[in-house]
């Protein structure tokens, strides 16, 4: 933000913060007996795709830089998980999850891109 770097310019890097803003607005929709178990993963799981994707931007190295972004597309599929425990639990329906789902695969597929 402040120093503002090549990161903020990345499709990759945009779209994740566009999941994470999907992602808390679902947690408005869970019920309050999930503040310390879903509620709770999926927050650190969106923060920590960007988070990753950031901190690997940083990194001189190439293998380094990958690790991070294996780390942030490895929160991508702890994600998409959540989403399947907040479908199979009926908290919310699928068609409410749609918006979230597509910014997912997406970064998903731009995370695998950034690794080959």
């Amino acid at each position: 933000m402040f120093l503002n770097l090549n990161h903020y310019k990345l499709d990759v890097y945009k779209t994740a913060r566009e999941l994470k803003l999907e992602c808390y607005e679902i947690l408005k929709k869970l019920p309050n007996e999930e503040k310390f178990n879903l509620i709770d993963q999926i927050r650190r799981a969106s923060t920590s795709v960007i988070l990753n994707i950031t901190e690997g931007c940083s990194r001189k190295s190439e293998i380094e830089r990958k690790r991070y972004f294996e780390i942030s597309r490895g929160s991508v599929i702890e994600l998409d998980t959540c989403f399947d425990i907040i479908i199979e639990s009926e908290y919310v329906a699928l068609e409410d999850l749609e918006k979230a789902g597509s910014k997912l695969k997406t970064t998903f597929i731009l995370l695998s891109g950034m690794l080959k």
